[in-house]
């Protein structure tokens, strides 16, 4: 029974990212778009599957990657996340700089822009944080609230800006997987119950 549940939910979770990798993967709309733009596109992709996997991670919901397996995947899952968004932007950035100098500056006419730089910066410095952990001396719970504050924007910033494009993901498997991400971060919040100054740390 135990090996039945733990092989649903890893099934269930690489169709919640794959699905909409693969749907993606078999849009009309890649034929009028060069390989650097495909290469970007598909990296925002995965970066939003990635950020379903972060909460599971740090919750402990997947079953052989509890406790301290848990924290090291999320550890390296988040590098995986900021190389995906690095290859994300500096694709958009090769195949049109003006559009992403407008992003990067909030005066793009694409109501989706802000949002997506916006979880950008976020990422970024919770990585950044990361890194300058121990060198900070920060608390934990310091470092749990500044972790899960960052972690709310870059949900939210990541999600808005995925529903919004219009694009090459197909439309009920990015909204699933969107409902996912907001789901899987919202449990583990009030799971961790982070908020609350006797929380014990567990990031």
């Amino acid at each position: 029974m135990r090996f039945a549940r733990a092989t649903l939910i890893w099934a269930a979770l690489v169709a919640a990212v794959c699905v909409p990798i693969a749907a993606a993967a078999a849009s009309p709309l890649l034929a009028w778009r060069g390989p650097v733009y495909i290469l970007a596109g598909f990296a925002g992709i995965i970066a939003l599957g990635l950020a379903l996997v972060q909460p599971l991670l740090i919750g402990g919901y997947l079953p052989g990657l509890a406790a301290y397996r848990g924290r090291r995947a999320h550890h390296w899952i988040g590098g995986a996340l900021v190389a995906a968004v690095v290859i994300h932007v500096a694709g958009l950035w090769i195949t049109s700089p003006p559009d992403m100098i407008d992003a990067l500056l909030f005066s793009s006419p694409t109501p989706f822009s802000p949002w997506g730089v916006i979880a950008m910066w976020a990422i970024f410095a919770v990585a950044l944080l990361a890194a300058l952990r121990r060198r900070l001396r920060l608390r934990p719970r310091t470092w749990r609230l500044a972790h899960m504050s960052l972690a709310v924007i870059i949900v939210a910033g990541s999600v808005i800006h995925g529903m919004l494009v219009e694009g090459t993901m197909e439309t009920v498997s990015k909204t699933a997987l969107c409902a996912l991400v907001l789901g899987a971060s919202i449990k583990v919040m009030a799971d961790l119950r982070v908020w609350r100054k006797r929380a014990t740390s567990r990031t």
